[in-house]
């Protein structure tokens, strides 16, 4: 399909323009015109950025805008940055110039067999982060992750192969899917992994295509990783503490994921973010904690504490859990100007930003269990064998990967996506 321009605002709002007519989102409705202007400010087919509406729909000048949905047609409900909300009615053109079309169907002519907002849930989210597993196996043992024995792995022949995971990442790009992250178990693991990243890579609209790893072969990959295209890493390390590594882990390796996090910094700026998640774990790790902010004094790197959180694979016990609350205290009590950075928060982050003052790097805190983010999740994960989840946590799953097989066309797969997502 010739779908030239994506506009993007507030991650909340998307414009299409297909041949001369042009469509806009605006939380899950969608709208389709000549022109819609609104007090002072319109969407027009050359628009390069998004219109300044701050002055415009609301009294608070001091707040930009941050969403906005279709109440009542032509209501236009606001929401400013500081969480309050304003109404105003839009003056629209002639009726006949705007017609409010299905959410989830969107038909410009019978050339356009898809769905433009097959990423828009029930509750008004938008997904355009597609976290995509490549592998089920892994090449460490982590005591809060998997067993020692390891785990029953599916048959090779049912996973998605490397075609295949590229043509869902476009369908998902098209879509208005923006930033992919390549999970496993070990994503390094997967023999073909750098034709998968150099697909990837080559797709259009990809503004960020990380990765999640371990870090154990990380280090003799990463050149051609970052020539394909890789642009963000995140690798986990529980400990500097070469013998607790092995402990959690129940393998070696410490200092190849440390040499790992070395190369991945030397690789900057074509690997522009590098982030080290470390799951916090009372009475296993938990006296690390000012360890590990001392590593972002002079390195520019993000060390993320992660709230323990129970899967299939371990027992939930409170005592396990230790808070953000509290490892905020127990970091200030060793560096007492450690604050929060909400500067450097990006809209959807799991992760709160904090800094010590004068570190090249910051911390952040990943409060699954004690502040969970759900309102604001962006994510949908696309699983090695091919079934799409909406939710880490929720046990539904759809396969693409029959789907894909059966015979469905895009169109027909989008259709699949869609229903999930709602």
């Amino acid at each position: 399909p010739n779908l030239s321009k994506w506009l993007r605002w507030s991650q909340q709002v998307r414009r299409i323009t297909w041949g001369s007519d042009r469509f806009y989102e605006l939380n899950g409705a969608v709208v389709k015109g000549r022109h819609i202007s609104t007090c002072g400010g319109s969407f027009e087919h050359q628009t390069t950025r998004p219109p300044l509406l701050t002055n415009m729909m609301t009294r608070d000048k001091n707040h930009k805008i941050r969403s906005f949905s279709m109440t009542s047609e032509p209501e236009l409900k606001i929401q400013t940055a500081n969480g309050s909300e304003a109404s105003r009615q839009m003056h629209l053109n002639a009726r006949e110039d705007v017609d409010v079309v299905d959410p989830l169907i969107l038909k410009a002519n019978e050339r356009t067999p898809r769905s433009v907002s097959m990423l828009s849930d029930s509750f008004g989210r938008f997904h355009d982060y597609l976290r995509i597993s490549l592998t089920e196996r892994c090449n460490l043992r982590c005591q809060y992750c998997m067993p020692e024995e390891g785990v029953d792995l599916t048959p090779d022949g049912k996973l998605l192969t490397t075609d295949e995971i590229l043509r869902l990442a476009r369908l998902f790009v098209a879509a208005g899917v923006t930033k992919i992250r390549l999970t496993g178990g070990e994503p390094l693991v997967r023999p073909d992994v750098e034709r998968v990243v150099e697909g990837l890579g080559a797709i259009s609209g990809v503004e960020s295509l990380g990765m999640t790893t371990n870090g154990i072969v990380l280090a003799k990959k990463l050149p051609a990783l970052a020539k394909a295209g890789l642009t963000a890493l995140n690798v986990s390390l529980d400990t500097l503490d070469p013998a607790r590594f092995q402990a959690i882990t129940r393998r070696k390796g410490f200092d190849k994921v440390v040499g790992s996090i070395k190369a991945a910094l030397a690789h900057r700026p074509a690997v522009r973010r590098v982030k080290i998640n470390c799951v916090v774990m009372r009475g296993v790790n938990d006296d690390e904690l000012t360890d590990f902010v001392l590593l972002t004094e002079r390195a520019p790197v993000e060390v993320r504490f992660i709230e323990y959180m129970p899967f299939d694979g371990n027992r939930w016990d409170d005592k396990t859990l230790v808070s953000y609350a509290e490892m905020v205290d127990r970091i200030r009590a060793r560096f007492p100007d450690f604050a929060r950075a909400t500067d450097r928060d990006r809209p959807h982050d799991t992760s709160k930003a904090w800094r010590v003052p004068g570190f090249a790097g910051q911390v952040g805190f990943i409060t699954s269990m004690t502040q969970h983010f759900c309102g604001s999740c962006n994510r949908l994960r696309l699983t090695a064998d091919g079934s799409i989840k909406v939710c880490l946590f929720g046990k539904a799953e759809v396969s693409l990967r029959d789907a894909m097989r059966a015979g469905a066309t895009d169109a027909q797969l989008a259709e699949v996506v869609g229903a999930a997502v709602r």
